[in-house]
């Protein structure tokens, strides 16, 4: 019973089948200290995001510019059945509004990066001049009487999104006439928050020109809309990496290592709202979607790199261990599971390393000593477990080879699955080719041609 218990116990052990099933449990147990480092990415990033609100607070929120609009308050009147069924007439006051046919913005960001511990949040400065003029209202085109327009209310709005970051006192020119700003949007709900100014208008309102300066902080992006029948935005900034984002990208644009240059000319042809509406239009939804402007990002966003790069933690650890596999295939020698284990946590480490220097030196350098420090420790450890240096050049080689393969993929994103597919192919590939003369029925621990010649 011993020797026949034995000799199973063997056969269990030199079966491939086995050591196959058996290194993929292992590499199925290291995905637990793998999502947890997912899970620790996901937390710092949240603590930068957290970092981020806290300079915006102080020194400004993302902003957007909602505007300018020329806003009349008008009575509105209705007819309604009483309590005795007499008809009674009801008013309220809504307002209308009324877009420009021409803007142009013009403006410069002067952007810096504030920090908060290890993180950094890019803030800027916004200098806007802007500019252009309104056609008579039309009030037929809205049917309210103009008997019924408070012309002495009427105002010019215009929405900013963090008013409190407005860094000079404002002044419109309206027809020549300087008129200084006052808090709030006034009639322009759809506005949020902003500022306004009362504008002189008759009953025969005739055309206007205006335009005003004005100077905000801001931080990570800045947008626009446009509400002119004929729309020019031109940002300029000392920022070498904008992204531009919205419903239109510039028709023209300049963008060098330190500074880049914007144009937009949109026509209002292109968005889902007229030049007139009144109050009681639920408009905002419309103006959001038309929304455009520019952004300021970290070329490289480590925490996303860590993100992606984890993803393919899984896939790393198999195809490692399936190198070592083949050693042991091709030279006889055997490894112990706790070597196989102690193995992938090297291999997991690589990991929290890569986070962790990149909060201080960037992704690219932190990437490169993560994987000289865990390519060496996995080539030390080789040369113990595989029992000769050459095999652990092998395999040390090979994980190398895989985060070298994982760091293009990482900065070829558009590219990703093309290099993926490709690169597995291949190295399928090499293991056929590599297992080509293995004698599996045999136990797969000397090729065909080796036990040949030994006999």
């Amino acid at each position: 019973m011993n020797g026949t218990g034995e000799r199973v116990l063997n056969s269990i052990r030199s079966s491939q089948g086995l050591r196959i099933l058996a290194v993929g449990f292992l590499a199925l147990v290291l995905q637990i200290p793998i999502s947890m480092i997912g899970g620790l990415v996901a937390e710092r990033q949240q603590r930068r995001q957290s970092a981020i609100d806290e300079v915006s607070s102080k020194w400004g929120e993302a902003q957007a510019l909602t505007g300018p609009v020329l806003v009349l308050p008008y009575t509105y009147r209705w007819t309604e059945a009483g309590g005795t069924g007499a008809p009674i007439t009801r008013t309220a006051t809504r307002h209308a509004i009324f877009l420009p046919e021409q803007l142009h913005i013009r403006g410069t960001m002067d952007s810096e990066v504030r920090r908060r511990g290890i993180f950094s949040v890019p803030v800027y400065k916004l200098g806007l001049v802007v500019e252009g003029a309104f056609a008579a209202p039309r009030l037929s085109e809205l049917g309210i009487p103009a008997a019924d327009v408070d012309w002495a209310r009427a105002h010019l709005a215009i929405g900013v999104s963090d008013a409190r970051a407005i860094q000079d006192a404002a002044t419109l020119s309206w027809n020549g006439r300087r008129i200084d700003f006052l808090p709030g949007v006034g009639g322009f709900a759809d506005g949020g928050t902003g500022i306004h100014a009362p504008v002189p208008l008759a009953d025969s309102a005739a055309p206007a020109k205006f335009s005003f300066p004005l100077t905000l902080n801001g931080s990570i992006r800045t947008s626009f809309v446009p509400f002119g029948q004929t729309t020019v935005v031109e940002l300029q900034g000392d920022d070498g990496h904008p992204s531009f984002q919205g419903n239109w990208l510039p028709t023209e644009r300049t963008v060098s290592d330190d500074s880049f240059r914007a144009r937009w000319s949109i026509p209002f042809l292109g968005r889902n709202y007229a030049q007139a509406w009144t109050s009681d239009m639920d408009m905002q939804k419309s103006i959001d979607a038309s929304s455009f402007g520019v952004a300021l990002i970290d070329p490289v966003d480590h925490y996303r790199m860590a993100e992606r790069s984890v993803k393919y933690a899984g896939l790393f650890i198999l195809l490692t261990f399936a190198t070592v596999w083949l050693v042991e295939i091709l030279s006889g020698v055997r490894v112990h599971a706790i070597q196989y284990l102690m193995l992938g946590g090297a291999l997991c480490l690589f990991y929290l390393l890569e986070l962790s220097l990149s909060e201080h030196l960037g992704f690219p350098l932190a990437y490169a000593l993560a994987s000289v420090a865990v390519v060496g420790m996995v080539g030390a450890f080789g040369v113990v477990a595989l029992r000769r240096r050459s095999r652990a050049l092998v395999v040390a080689g090979g994980v190398a080879l895989l985060y070298a393969y994982l760091y293009l993929l990482l900065m070829n994103e558009d590219y990703a699955l093309l290099i993926g597919s490709v690169g597995l192919f291949a190295i399928l590939g090499a293991i056929m080719y590599a297992t080509r003369k293995v004698d599996w029925y045999a136990g797969g621990t000397r090729s065909a041609a080796t036990s040949s010649s030994t006999e």
